[in-house]
Formats: structure tokens, C-alpha cells, sequence
């Protein structure tokens, strides 16, 4: 908020210079927050799509899961007035990769009840897989 009052004043003074850096800051903060909404989604998605992978099955509150998380951040990352994206498909990926860390710490504590360890649940599944696969439902024009 303050941010705006701030951009306010500058833009009332004619500081134009000064207004398009506060819109840089807002921009990145905006984009930072969306980036933060994607991650934590998708940990969600890895997680589930991890569980499925360690336990070869699914439940239908595990498809749920990865339905919901993949709209929100479909949602998330579509500009709402044009038709873009706020992340390309490489910052995508590393958001994925950072994800998917938290996901198997958590990962650790459901599969089969806890009986992994992370090192060991990491021997276990394919993160490379399931980073792929959690890309594919992402992306625009699969079917989800």
C-alpha cells in the first residue's frame, strides 16, 4: 500500500523517472508472489504425482489433488487480461525442481505410511518423470 501512495505522490510531482522505478518494484513483487503461489502448488502436484509413482496406485483424493493444483496454476500463471504467460517453460521447470524437494521431504512422511527415509524414497522414484509429467499436465492444451 504504501508502495502506491508513494507511486501516487511521484506521478502528482511529474517524477516520471521516479514512478517507473516503484513500478518495478510493484511488477517484480507481483511476480514474486505469483511465483510463490506456483511453488507451493506445486508441491502439491509432486507430492501426489511422487506417491503414485513410490506406490504404483492412485486414489481418487490423490487425482483430485493434481486436478486442483494443476487449474491453480494454469490460473495462476495466465495473464488475466492478455492472453501470456507470467513464467516461461524453463522458469517452470526450476520452479518444479525447487518444488520438488518439499515434495519429498513430505513425500517421505506418506508414502506407505513413512517407511522411507528421503534418501531412500529418493532411490525409489524418478524425479526427472515425475518433474516431466507434472510439466505436461501444466502446460496449455492437455487435457487435465
Amino acid at each position: 500500500m504504501e508502495e502506491l501512495l508513494t507511486l501516487k505522490d511521484l506521478l502528482v510531482k511529474g517524477d516520471v523517472q521516479g514512478a517507473l522505478i516503484i513500478v518495478e518494484e510493484l511488477t517484480e513483487m507481483s511476480r514474486n508472489h505469483i511465483i510463490k503461489t506456483i511453488r507451493s502448488y506445486a508441491v502439491i502436484l509432486l507430492l501426489h504425482l511422487i506417491k503414485q509413482q513410490a506406490e504404483n496406485r492412485t486414489t481418487r483424493s490423490w487425482e483430485v489433488s493434481i486436478r486442483n493444483s494443476v487449474r491453480e496454476i494454469q490460473r495462476e500463471n495466465q495473464y488475466h487480461k492478455a492472453r501470456g504467460y507470467y513464467l516461461t517453460l524453463e522458469e517452470l521447470l526450476e520452479i518444479l525442481a525447487e518444488a520438488y524437494l518439499n515434495a519429498i521431504d513430505e513425500a517421505s512422511l506418506e508414502v506407505e505410511e513413512g517407511r522411507y527415509e528421503v534418501q531412500e524414497l529418493k532411490k525409489l522414484v524418478n524425479q526427472e518423470e515425475i518433474i516431466n509429467r507434472a510439466l505436461a499436465l501444466i502446460l496449455p492444451g492437455e487435457s487435465n
